[in-house]
């Protein structure tokens, strides 16, 4: 198996490092910095440096593109147009919308792992930073399904949950979880900055330093998320002002009694989103027989993804007629037979292995 890693920083070397130990892959980088290459090839991440993007994905079964937001659809584009018909084409970004919308070949799914660090660069990429992190993949009624299977089988097989997600509601998640995090740790610690002046950060615990942990991140990178996603965060801010608004109003009234609701509110909250991340139980296989169509495997993907259902594995099993099958494997009994239910909805036969 070739791994062509279009971009070769901290994500894209985490890529080829975990396609090596993992896959036994070979791996092979392009970058347009030589002096990011030869740190790779140094690194590990890659085996191989080309020289043009041609000999990177020319002959690759399967390309990561992990290019700045801004260039993202542009890069992606260059990719498809020089790569081989077998190779499968994915990108990192962490903004969906713009580049489904510039980029329609079945070959290409949109991802996004969710994983990362403060350090960058790839000579802080390893192998297992990708180890049970979610990897959001966006499929579309054009995406081919074998080419789907294949990425989601590899991701799977680097230690990934690959999630199927419409473009437009990946961007408004992002926007609240991730993006309006950055904005609010900038905030705060501008506030602290001009209230103590030139006075040393006072003995505190630990929360004022991580909530401002990614304060300041990389202004390239984020400058370029920040405009790529700018409705869906302004969307997100406005609500954030709004509640803000609520807790002000309640603690200039003295209002203990709805203070306090607010606040065992913010801790149930929080529990649940925890406990939704939660995995576990035996893993049960449905074979669903599905007529033979564009997008009938991005169809059950994204169903599933709705409802924050993680396949495990899946398997296509086409035939000659109409009809072919798609065998999915879904980790724990409730969830499975809530996955049963989501596909019969779709009009779908559904056989319990």
């Amino acid at each position: 198996m070739k791994v062509a890693v279009v971009g070769v920083g901290l994500i894209g070397g985490s890529i080829g490092l975990a396609a090596r130990q993992r896959l036994g892959a070979h791996v092979v980088g392009w970058d347009p910095s030589a002096g990011a290459l030869e740190a790779a090839v140094a690194r590990g991440a890659i085996v191989e440096a080309c020289a043009s993007l041609v000999d990177a994905v020319g002959d690759a079964d399967f390309a990561f593109v992990a290019a700045p937001v801004h260039v993202l659809a542009g890069v992606v584009s260059e990719v498809l147009a020089v790569a081989g018909p077998q190779c499968v084409v994915t990108d990192v970004g962490s903004v969906k919308r713009a580049v489904a919308g510039a980029v329609s070949n079945p070959r290409f799914i949109g991802g996004h792992p969710l994983a990362g660090a403060e350090t960058a660069g790839v000579e802080h990429a390893r192998a297992d930073l990708f180890t049970d992190a979610t990897w959001y993949l966006t499929p579309t009624p054009n995406t081919e399904g074998s080419a789907f299977e294949r990425l989601h089988r590899l991701i799977t097989r680097i230690g990934a949950w690959p999630t199927a997600v419409e473009p437009e509601t990946h961007d408004v998640i992002m926007a609240s979880v991730s993006h309006l995090p950055h904005v609010l740790a900038n905030v705060l610690v501008a506030q602290a900055a001009r209230v103590l002046g030139e006075e040393r950060l006072p003995a505190t615990g630990p929360s004022f330093r991580d909530v401002t942990r990614v304060a300041g991140a990389n202004s390239v990178v984020w400058g370029g998320i920040y405009a790529a996603n700018a409705d869906a965060l302004v969307a997100a801010i406005d609500d954030l002002v709004a509640r803000l608004s609520h807790a002000r109003d309640m603690l200039a009234a003295g209002d203990a009694a709805g203070i306090a609701e607010w606040n065992d509110g913010a801790r149930d909250d929080r529990r649940r989103l925890l406990e939704a991340g939660l995995a576990g139980g035996e893993v049960h296989e449905l074979r669903v027989l599905v007529p033979n169509r564009p997008g009938i495997v991005a169809e059950i993907a994204l169903a599933l993804g709705r409802e924050t259902i993680d396949i495990v594995d899946m398997g296509l099993y086409p035939s000659s007629g109409s009809h072919g099958t798609v065998a999915l494997w879904i980790r724990g009994a409730v969830v499975a037979q809530q996955a049963e239910r989501l596909v019969r909805e779709l009009g779908l036969e559904v056989v319990r292995a």
